[in-house]
Order: C-alpha cells, then sequence, then structure tokens
C-alpha cells in the first residue's frame, strides 16, 4: 500500500478524508518505517458513518435488509471468492500490518473466507419456526430480523479476521454496519469495505471509519441510532463500551480476552511421540503470532513430576524459534505490533523477575542488528510462578509462557479456573475419561482436548466471566445480529366478553 492513502473513511458508498483533514501513520512494526497514510476520523466522521447506516436501514425497509436473504447469501459468497481471487495481496498486507508470518496472513483470508460461506449457507437455512399454540385457529410463528444499525469495533492483532466475524453474520442478518478497526492494523479492513462494494453491497449498508477508539468508538457505543455494539479488545476498554451503550439499552456482544490454561498432565508424555508432540502443542499455544493472541496458551500448567523433563525441552526449543519480519523465509515468529506492546511485555516480564519467577528462555529483545529497528521480544519462558504474580493473573498479549504445577487433578482444575477471565483452555492426558472429566469441570467457553488453538465457524467462540458477552460464530453468532418477533395470527376471531357492559 502506498504512503498516500488519505481517503480510507468509507460513507455512504463513497470514501473520503477525515472531517479535520487530520491523517495517521500506518508503521511497518518490523522496521518502524510508515506502510501507509490513513485518515485519522473523529466524532463528526462517526456521526456521518452512523446516518449513512441508518438511512441505509430504513427501519428494515431498506435495500439491504429488505433483500432477500437468498440474494444477500449470494452476496457473501462473492466476497469469499473474491477474497481467496486476493489471497496473496491480503494476505501479504495483513503480515506486514500486523507483523504476523505470511503464512499465518495466507490461513487468516482463508479462515476468513470460510466465516463468509458458513454465514451464507447458515441464513438461509434458518426460516424461523412455527410455534404449537394448542388451537387449529392460531397460526403462530417466531421469526427473525435485523437488529438494524451495528457498530463494530475490532482489535489489533487480528484485524481482518475478527472484522470478518462480525461483518459476516451482520450483513447476513440484513443489518447495517458501520466499522471502526484498530488505529494501528486498519489495512486490511480497509481492502475488505472495497471487496463488498465490488461484490455489490448497496451503498450505506457497510461504512468504515479510521481513528482511535476516543473518540470514534466511544462515539458509535453511545449514539442513540446505533442499535447494537460488537466491541473485541481489552477489558479496560470492553467495560467503557458497556457503559457508553447503558444510556440507549442497546444490544451489547464483547470479546475481551484471556489468561488461557493449558493443562499437561503426566500420562499425556509416557511415550517420545506423546512427550513430543504435547511440548510442540505448548510451543504453539503460547508463541504464534507472538503471542498476540486472545486464546494464547500463556499459562502452561504440567504435573509437578513432569515439570523439570518438560520445561527445559520447551525452554530448548523456545531458545530456537526464529524471529525476524514476517514475510522473510524460515521465520516462525514476527515483530510485537508497536513500541507500547513491546514496553508492555517488558514491564510485565520484569515484573515477574522481580516476584521470583525463574527465566528459563528469551527475557529480552534480540540481539541481532537487522533486528534492532523493530518490535522483537524473544520468546519466553518463566518457571516457578504462581497465582500471586501478576504475570499470571493479567493478559500480556507478548510471547511469555509461565509455568506453574500441580499434584492432582483437582488441583490442575482450581489452578486452571482461578482467573477472572475464561476464554479458553486446553487438556492434555492420553486418559480420555480423565481429559473429559476435567474439560467439563473448566469454566471456559472453549476446551481443547490433546490439541490448542483449532476453531470452526460453525462453533461458537466466547468466553466465561470478564472474558465478555456473547458469541461469535455458530448460530450463536448470528443470532446476535437478529431480533426474534413471534407473530400471533388469530383465523377465527370472535368476541371475548371479557367485559359484560
Amino acid at each position: 500500500m502506498s504512503e498516500h492513502q488519505e481517503n480510507s473513511i468509507y460513507v455512504a458508498g463513497e470514501w473520503r478524508t477525515a472531517a479535520s483533514g487530520a491523517t495517521r501513520e500506518v508503521l511497518d512494526p518490523a522496521d518502524a518505517t510508515i506502510l501507509a497514510v490513513v485518515a485519522e476520523g473523529g466524532a463528526r466522521d462517526a456521526d456521518a458513518a452512523i446516518a449513512a447506516a441508518h438511512q441505509a436501514f430504513g427501519e428494515g425497509r431498506g435495500p439491504w435488509p429488505s433483500t432477500p436473504v437468498a440474494e444477500r447469501a449470494a452476496l457473501l459468497r462473492r466476497v469469499a471468492d473474491l477474497l481467496q481471487r486476493d489471497r496473496e495481496e491480503l494476505g501479504l498486507l495483513e503480515s506486514l500490518d500486523a507483523g504476523k508470518t505470511l503464512e499465518e496472513g495466507r490461513v487468516d483470508v482463508d479462515c476468513v473466507t470460510d466465516a463468509f460461506r458458513y454465514f451464507a449457507d447458515l441464513v438461509v437455512s434458518e426460516t424461523g419456526r412455527v410455534v404449537d399454540a394448542g388451537s387449529p385457529d392460531v397460526h403462530s410463528v417466531v421469526v427473525h430480523e435485523p437488529v438494524g444499525v451495528c457498530a463494530l469495533i475490532t482489535p489489533w492483532n487480528y484485524p481482518l479476521l475478527q472484522a470478518s466475524w462480525k461483518i459476516a453474520p451482520a450483513l447476513a442478518a440484513g443489518n447495517t454496519v458501520v466499522v471502526k478497526p484498530s488505529e494501528i492494523t486498519p489495512l486490511t479492513t480497509i481492502a475488505l469495505m472495497r471487496l463488498l462494494d465490488e461484490a455489490g453491497l448497496p451503498a450505506g449498508a457497510a461504512n468504515l471509519v479510521t481513528g482511535p477508539g476516543d473518540p470514534v468508538g466511544a462515539r458509535m457505543a453511545e449514539h442513540p441510532d446505533v442499535d447494537l455494539v460488537s466491541f473485541t479488545g481489552g477489558l479496560a476498554s470492553g467495560t467503557k463500551v458497556m457503559r457508553a451503550a447503558a444510556d440507549s439499552v442497546k444490544k451489547v456482544a464483547l470479546e475481551l480476552g484471556g489468561k488461557n490454561p493449558n493443562v499437561v498432565f503426566a500420562d499425556a508424555c509416557t511415550t517420545a511421540e506423546g512427550f513430543d508432540t504435547a511440548v510442540d502443542q505448548a510451543l504453539n499455544a503460547a508463541f504464534i503470532h507472538s503471542g498476540q493472541v486472545c486464546s494464547a496458551g500463556s499459562r502452561l500448567i504440567v504435573e509437578e513430576s513432569l515439570r523439570e523433563r518438560f520445561v527445559a525441552e520447551l525452554a530448548r526449543r523456545a531458545d530456537r524459534i526464529r524471529i525476524g519480519r514476517g514475510t522473510d523465509p524460515g521465520v516462525e515468529c514476527g515483530p510485537l505490533v508497536s513500541a507500547a506492546q513491546l514496553a508492555r511485555t517488558e514491564d510485565f516480564v520484569a515484573s515477574a523477575l522481580a516476584e521470583g519467577a525463574v527465566l528459563r528462555a528469551g527475557g529480552g529483545r534480540p540481539a541481532e542488528p537487522h533486528l534492532q529497528d523493530g518490535w522483537f521480544y524473544r520468546p519466553t519462558v518463566l518457571d516457578r510462578c504462581h497465582r500471586g504474580m501478576r504475570i499470571v493473573r493479567e493478559e500480556v498479549f507478548g510471547p511469555v509462557l509461565t509455568v506453574e504445577t500441580f499434584r492432582t487433578e483437582d488441583e490442575a482444575v482450581a489452578l486452571a479456573n482461578d482467573t477472572e477471565y475464561g476464554l479458553a483452555g486446553g487438556v492434555w492426558s492420553a486418559d480420555a475419561g480423565r481429559a473429559r472429566r476435567v474439560a467439563a469441570r473448566l469454566r471456559h467457553g472453549t476446551v481443547w482436548i490433546n490439541d490448542f488453538h483449532p476453531y470452526l465457524p460453525q462453533a461458537e467462540w466466547g468466553g466465561f466471566g470478564k472474558s465478555g458477552i456473547g458469541r461469535e460464530l455458530g448460530p450463536a453468532g448470528l443470532a446476535e445480529y437478529r431480533e426474534s418477533k413471534h407473530v400471533y395470527q388469530n383465523l377465527a376471531p370472535r368476541p371475548v366478553r371479557w367485559f359484560k357492559g
């Protein structure tokens, strides 16, 4: 993308600059050079986008909500085809903008494609239901209608994926939307809006405002003409969104991250293959996308008898992870997304060491000269951690893995559940009964058994506790963007005579 992309706000089918004329430089996290210049929107831009979406919705009679379901699904499928047509370009753009490896960027495009196709298929299969009213003279049905104007606020770590998890079901249901990507990584969301336009989405059905959470996101959350706000990001920002939405009593969906346990029982590692797999998956759980994943398995909870052997091998392999620019051949782990995120990671590690953690791998920036201008941090393993440490309680969003130990199954469950979050977790055991028993007791929205990180567009995603409210993906992910209406028709009306006069 060139450095001259100021027309990055999309309102009522037109690209424009910010009302204030302000711009923002989007930086390459691998060397801090300028990738692009985008519009820095404000409250006036948010108001204009919301007004366009409100007009396009037209109380449910606008061109998009009144489009037949089959035609809405067909447009989503066209978008999916366009995503695959531009797979290499979009994968590269995601890699450059977010710092992830090129292969991760490509995988993200494939996952986004799957989401658009899934919601296209789902929306045509859900036609409401007939309710048995107990009388042949009554026709009673429950139908689904779009909520209205949806404000979609997305995070910086998976910009294209998280935008699509919201945009696809919202449009499938017939809503109009205003999207605010993270100001740090807006480029692939801008590209996606161009694909929606190319696919034939009516003007005003999807709008985009680039800019910071305050004032853009804040205005979207509080605006009385917004009927639903869906936010993915940090806990502190999520609570602000919820407060802002309260006065207008709009629907709210929040995905606020996690502090996710990866529980490894010794019986999972009795064979060489089992040990190798569990160690490999613990690395994947913690260090994919430099740990900048809401479901990262950043808390390794390993059986005490296995701890030393497991952690030693884990640390050895962590030190061998090849870090660098995500587009370079052979690179396995890219930079952190920003200087602020690097500083945050460094602060967390320093606090952990001050509180008694033992450094087993990483623990600082790389020494290679060609990595000095970027926001790189070595994959880090911290042993001898406990629940009293800040780094065990709070989300780091960096390549840092903490190690805790247990002796009994009950202790493993207690440790895994000892968090204010509840997004995801993993259980490793060769005993299928034990694995299912532990999974059933974990208070997390997704639990993997002998695996970590895979998700399916047809399965709900979301968390317990402070990990948020509502679900994305699956049938519940579509239901978030719908209102249910009961239509009761009396086929043989007659006087009730309740009042005798």
